[in-house]
C-alpha cells in the first residue's frame, strides 16, 4: 500500500500549470490551431484537481536562438522563463511535421538548455519539482516520435515526467482530417488525455509537497 502519511498536505488550488502552443503559426493567422484544442482538452482535464493553466502561442514571441536564459536585446525568452519558472506543470504541445516536433517546440526547448549551468548551491537545477508533459498533434505518423524528443529533453533539463507522459492523436496518415475538425475528442484520447492529467496533478502535489534534496556542494 503507498504510505501516503509522510507526504504533507498541499493545496492543490496553489497548483499551475503552463502550455506552450508550439504551431508553426502564430495567432495572427487568425487560423483555429489543432495543437491549441488538444491543450485546451488537457488543461481542462486538469481543472478537477484544481489546476490552473495558461496556453502561450510561442509563435508570437521573439525566442531567439540560442542556449541562454538571456540573448540580449529584443529576446522575448526571459519574460516567458518567468512563466516557466512560476509554475508547477509545464506542457508543450507540438504538431508533427516530419516525423518531429515542431521548429517551435525545438526552439523553446533549446533555451531550457540553460537550466544546466543554472543549478543551486544543492545541484538542483531551476526546473526540479516541476512536472512536465507533451501533447502531439498531426496526420502524419510520428507521435511516439515526437513525444520521445520532447520528453527526453525535458527531464534532461530537470523535469520530472508522470507516468505515460504525453497524449496524442494522430489521424490517417497523408489523410486530410484534422484534430479541430472533430466536434468531442475521439473516446480512446479523451479517456487517455484525463488520465495524463490525473497522474500529472497527482504527481506536482507531491513533488511541491517534498522537494527534491539535491546534494551538498552539488554545484
Amino acid at each position: 500500500m503507498f504510505a501516503s502519511s509522510r507526504v504533507a498536505k498541499v493545496d492543490m488550488a496553489s497548483l499551475t500549470a503552463l502550455a506552450f502552443n508550439c504551431s508553426l503559426k502564430d495567432s495572427k493567422a487568425k487560423e483555429t490551431s489543432s495543437t491549441d484544442v488538444l491543450l485546451k482538452q488537457f488543461l481542462d482535464a486538469l481543472n478537477p484537481y484544481d489546476v490552473a493553466g495558461e496556453i502561450v502561442r510561442a509563435a508570437d514571441y521573439n525566442i531567439k536562438p540560442g542556449v541562454t536564459s538571456d540573448e540580449g536585446r529584443g529576446d522575448d525568452w526571459p519574460k516567458l522563463l518567468k512563466k516557466v519558472l512560476a509554475a508547477d506543470i509545464l506542457v508543450i504541445g507540438s504538431p508533427v511535421w516530419l516525423g518531429q516536433p515542431s521548429s517551435v517546440a525545438k526552439r523553446v526547448l533549446e533555451r531550457m538548455d540553460a537550466f544546466l549551468d543554472e543549478k543551486d548551491e544543492r545541484g538542483r537545477m531551476p526546473s526540479y519539482g516541476k512536472v512536465a508533459v507533451c501533447c502531439v498533434v498531426g496526420n502524419e505518423d510520428g507521435a511516439h516520435h515526437v513525444g520521445a524528443e520532447v520528453l527526453q529533453a525535458l527531464f534532461e533539463v530537470g523535469f520530472t515526467i508522470p507516468a505515460g507522459g504525453s497524449t496524442y492523436w494522430v489521424g490517417e496518415a497523408m489523410g486530410s482530417k484534422e484534430y479541430k475538425e472533430f466536434k468531442k475528442p475521439p473516446k480512446v484520447v479523451d479517456k487517455w488525455t484525463k488520465m495524463l492529467a490525473s497522474n500529472t496533478a497527482h504527481l506536482a502535489e507531491l513533488l511541491k509537497a517534498r522537494p527534491y534534496l539535491g546534494i551538498k556542494g552539488g554545484r
